[in-house]
């Protein structure tokens, strides 16, 4: 399956501070310490309603993850999936009456069109569910050799408490484990289970359902383990980063890695697991099933600058839940106006000194309101002062491209307008 298409990407001079994130699985700001070469994993859409405001956070967030990665002189081996094969796509199948496969190719295609209209770097690998097929029925043999899986009528479960470390992602009681696995696509009440919390690892034919032929039989993969199958196989273990929604810690992250950790007989599957915020709409969690969505494109079509969009999520620390708002989306306007004008001062301010603060915000956890913070008080220096004297005897428009580059390449905003 092919990405987007990626965007220039600036270089700036001096040296990035190493970038420190969040753990979930430690409860702590640690330092992400890749190699020359990190590994990143985040998890796709379901795609049946694309893209929304919470899609936009998730990849704009893991975006910023990425640029400051890349401005910190690593590579990125960043690998992204697409869950063109659910039980959520079927049902709005049946709903329109439409065919699944025709509703996967319409949103994904425009979930890209979004990615690459907020300026998201495309993932250097972008894999859907139903070409994983095979890999996940390997997959599932093995542990199915290991005596790791057991069937339910026709269907296949991993057993998850043979992983030692199962819960080591959320460190969540059993009774929330259950509770949340119910509410988020799991059967922890389904007959025959030798534990509510086992997850299905492969499914067998339905009638009027979509299958695919495989050694395991007819059928096609659970949820989990897909995603552990196109990490493992692109990028194998241990990743520094694996990523994506805070909705998606339990079940869906903590599955995954304990199947991956069982497969692998190596622990742990990730050094971070980093989660992005959940964003609300008329005072809910903004959700397909809840219907309180926002579109990107519908707001592209209105004609709404991208770079609003992006600034707009900017303003919200990655890890935060936050709240939608018409009025927000009309600040994160008026800045981006702000930010071009002043970078359009004939003799702007000095900027080394807010490159350093960006990059000092953005290194301590992805801290993006203090970065717009840090660019805010260039600009308002640079439109009070457009006149003054450049003392440092510099090219009239030096300090402008600087922050112009500096907002491109580490915030992912592109501030000089078609033309420039």
């Amino acid at each position: 399956m092919r990405a987007w298409p990626s965007v220039h990407l600036p270089e700036l001079p001096g040296n990035a501070p190493p970038l420190r994130l969040f753990d979930t699985a430690t409860g702590q700001v640690r330092p992400s310490a890749p190699g020359p070469v990190a590994t990143m994993y985040v998890c796709g859409i379901t795609p049946y309603d694309a893209t929304h405001m919470g899609h936009a956070n998730t990849y704009v967030a893991f975006d910023l993850l990425h640029r400051i990665w890349r401005d910190g002189g690593h590579d990125v081996r960043y690998v992204q999936n697409v869950t063109d094969i659910d039980d959520p796509l079927l049902e709005r199948a049946v709903a329109t009456g439409q065919d699944w496969r025709s509703i996967a190719d319409r949103e994904t295609a425009l979930f890209r069109e979004d990615m690459h209209a907020l300026r998201v770097l495309p993932p250097g690998e972008y894999i859907g569910a139903v070409e994983s097929i095979p890999s996940v029925a390997g997959y599932v043999a093995g542990l199915q050799a290991k005596g790791l899986v057991y069937a339910v009528d026709d269907d296949l479960y991993f057993r998850v408490r043979s992983d030692p470390n199962f819960g080591s992602v959320t460190h969540l009681d059993e009774e929330t484990m259950i509770r949340l696995f119910a509410e988020r696509g799991g059967d922890p009440d389904r007959p025959g289970k030798e534990h509510p919390l086992d997850c299905l690892v492969w499914q067998s034919e339905r009638a009027d359902e979509p299958a695919w032929d495989t050694p395991l039989g007819h059928g096609r993969p659970g949820w989990h383990i897909e995603c552990a199958a196109i990490a493992l196989d692109f990028l194998g273990m241990t990743i520094d980063v694996q990523g994506g929604g805070s909705d998606l810690a339990f079940p869906h992250h903590e599955m995954g890695a304990s199947e991956a950790q069982m497969i692998t007989d190596q622990w742990p599957f990730a050094r971070h697991y980093v989660h992005s915020g959940m964003v609300a709409w008329q005072g809910h969690k903004m959700s397909k099933s809840r219907g309180n969505l926002v579109f990107v494109s519908a707001l592209r079509h209105e004609g709404v600058d991208p770079m609003a969009i992006r600034l707009a999520l900017l303003a919200h620390h990655y890890r935060t839940d936050w709240a939608w708002t018409p009025h927000g989306l009309e600040g994160a306007a008026e800045r981006l106006a702000r930010l071009r004008a002043a970078i359009a001062v004939a003799d702007p301010p000095p900027a080394e000194s807010t490159l350093e603060r960006m990059r000092e915000a953005l290194a301590d956890d992805l801290r993006s309101p203090a970065a717009l913070d840090a660019l805010d008080d260039w600009a308002h220096r640079a439109l009070r002062s457009s006149a003054a004297a450049n003392t440092q005897g510099r090219a009239a428009s030096e300090a402008g491209a600087l922050i112009a580059a500096a907002s491109d390449a580490l915030l992912g905003v592109r501030l000089e307008t078609e033309g420039d």
